[in-house]
């Protein structure tokens, strides 16, 4: 079924074939979610991550730990907490950050044979230990709690709880741990350092279910942004659209992360300034839209930067205006003029759209095995300063993508220790950002394989500005 179109917006109520902005943003609505749901198969083959598998990544992670010659990683709920236990910060506090301790320790368990797998307990308020239980943690057996009452010290409750008979106590503390936390553990006997690379590499590198994961929230962002674009019209603000794209992601079951649009100059700052928001839409608007939404506790990160109106629009109403000029009054002026300072930057804009999505190409070649982060930024690069660019390519190229939607490692030109592996998750975002005119930004995710070119997790890449 081809995609619905909806009729232009006006400012006021007018003749019958029009309609106000207020009706034609909820026409617009319905137009992109009916288009949309002709097709939700991006949704088939994600289904939530299985309880073996946290248990089988703090395993791996016990590896990694006993690997690194330390007795413990410590986390508190965040996103690592949630990759490793399914618990977020709003599942465990709704409101805000507890200042109460309640902390995740993994520790590396080598039994005689010599296998490794991890041992992991909590450290709770004693008050809440009921509610830790019913928290749902995958585990195959009964969670191990250590609980502190109000008037005791939490951190020495850990020390004598678990680590009583060693004399020296190393613990990894995750990237995302609260200083205050991380100063009680120092000044009662923990020995505390950061994240390894091997450490790392256990949530860097993605499982089979949460590449598909990934792949149905990143590919289902793209085809709501394509369902609603033949459903936009002129006089719609940049809030509008947000709005209706917000709409669109939610009928396709996922949950809100950040929507930004921006229309013409105010996309010439990457993310908009402070005062964006209320321009309006025109036929040659530069539309750029970065957006993010989440599914099954993952995120996706893609952007489009892409125009309204079909191409042969403009050819044909230009041209049949300068044909009735010179069949009414002879008049040749049209055919004749010069290209218009509007002309020019229309141009401008289509030439940009193609060095950008030339640069994300090139980019998305140096996604292979061994090849260091740095190199997918400086491919990028490279094609952005040869067009006469460079100085207007203001960010990195790209950042690891999973539960959350900036992960480690981060494609900047000057990181060169971190390597490329199978199964890592990476977004390419070049972009050319002309100051008060437009800015340009493709954005899509793409999976490092064994051998051969990248796969593309966010559905088909954009053909053109037109064709996003």
């Amino acid at each position: 079924m081809a995609p619905i179109v909806t009729q232009p917006l006006m400012s006021s109520v007018g003749p019958s074939n029009t309609i106000s902005i207020e009706q034609g943003a909820t026409t617009i609505r319905k137009c992109a979610i009916h288009n949309l749901h002709q097709n939700l198969s991006f949704l088939d083959s994600a289904q939530p991550i299985a309880a073996h598998e946290f248990i089988d990544r703090r395993d791996r992670l016990a590896i990694a730990l006993s690997e690194a010659h330390v007795d413990g990683f410590v986390l508190e709920p965040g996103y690592t907490f949630q990759y490793y236990a399914n618990i977020s910060q709003h599942d465990w506090e709704p409101w805000e950050p507890e200042e109460r301790p309640f902390l995740m320790i993994i520790r590396p368990l080598v039994s005689d044979a010599g296998s490794i797998k991890a041992d992991v307990s909590f450290l709770s308020p004693k008050f809440e230990e009921g509610r830790v239980r019913m928290l749902g943690i995958p585990s195959k057996s009964e969670l191990n709690i250590i609980t502190w009452e109000e008037h005791w010290n939490p951190y020495r409750t850990l020390r004598e709880g678990l680590f009583e008979e060693k004399e020296r106590v190393k613990l990894v503390v995750d990237e995302e741990i609260r200083n205050f936390l991380v100063r009680g553990l120092e000044d009662n006997g923990f020995e505390t350092v950061s994240v390894t690379v091997e450490i790392d590499a256990v949530r860097q590198i993605k499982s089979p279910a949460e590449v598909e994961i990934l792949r149905a929230v990143n590919t289902g962002t793209v085809e709501a942004l394509r369902a609603m674009r033949p459903c936009l019209r002129t006089g719609l603000s940049e809030n509008e659209v947000v709005s209706i794209l917000d709409n669109v992601l939610l009928s396709a079951g996922f949950s809100l992360f950040f929507d930004i649009v921006l229309f013409e100059g105010n996309a010439a700052l990457p993310h908009g300034g402070f005062e964006t928001g209320n321009k309006r839409l025109t036929q040659d608007t530069m539309i750029l839209i970065d957006v993010g939404a989440r599914y099954l506790g993952y995120s996706s990160d893609i952007c489009r930067s892409f125009f309204m109106a079909q191409p042969n629009e403009f050819y044909w109403v230009r041209y049949f205006r300068a044909l009735s000029k010179l069949i009414w009054y002879g008049d040749t002026s049209l055919f004749l003029q010069q290209p218009t300072k509007q002309d020019h930057l229309h141009q401008e804009k289509l030439k940009v759209w193609h060095i950008v999505i030339e640069a994300q190409t090139v980019s998305a070649g140096m996604f292979k095995p061994n090849n260091t982060a740095a190199s997918v930024d400086i491919a990028a690069r490279s094609v952005i300063t040869n067009a006469g660019y460079g100085d207007r390519f203001t960010h990195r190229v790209g950042h690891g993508i999973g539960i959350k939607a900036h992960e480690s490692p981060y494609l900047n030109k000057g990181n060169f220790g971190d390597i490329l592996q199978a199964g890592m998750t990476f977004t390419s975002e070049p972009g050319i950002y002309v100051t008060g005119k437009f800015g340009v930004r493709h954005e899509d995710v793409f999976l490092i394989k064994e051998s051969g070119e990248a796969d593309v997790l966010s559905g088909r890449r954009a053909r053109g500005p037109y064709d996003p």
